[in-house]
């Protein structure tokens, strides 16, 4: 696909710490020299691509990687934002449903429930920014009305 993250997005913020987590992560300097573009695509999945996956089996690890890279993310940008940490917790069972969970101090503010993990993606880069920074705002309300629990 030659989706861009030049086009105009929702939160280019999300995308930015979404690539600089990818990059982080890249312990052996696999992902160097390739371009956001490069490795932002795996979070994007069409319609027939997700028709072609099948659903019965265990997920595929960098599926899960993947799940696990969007949600801190969505954690580290809180962090940016509020200036408190943000703590994902995964659990995820072998068929491919699970729950996500992000603390800041006491406060859960984010709750998710991952269904079908196999087919884990979206439409666009774009819907990655939107449904991410949806999220992060969610979650930065959510700490503003209750910051004095966020603090604990």
């Amino acid at each position: 696909m030659s989706e861009t993250i030049e086009a105009p997005v929702v939160d280019q913020e999300f995308l930015k710490t979404l690539v600089s987590l990818i990059r982080a992560e890249d312990t052996y300097g696999a992902w160097e020299g390739k371009s956001d573009d490069v490795l932002l695509r795996p979070f994007v999945l069409t319609k027939e691509e997700r028709r072609l996956i099948p659903i019965i089996g265990d997920p595929d690890p960098d599926t899960i990687t993947r799940v696990e890279q969007f949600y801190k993310a969505i954690g580290l940008t809180i962090e940016k934002r509020t200036r408190l940490m943000a703590t994902p917790i995964m659990k995820m069972s072998n068929e491919g449903f699970g729950r996500m969970v992000l603390l800041t101090g006491r406060l859960v503010v984010l709750s998710k429930h991952i269904r079908d993990v196999h087919r884990f993606g979206f439409p666009s880069i774009e819907a990655v920014a939107q449904d991410g920074a949806k999220l992060v705002d969610e979650a930065v309300a959510l700490i503003g009305k209750h910051r004095d629990v966020a603090e604990l």
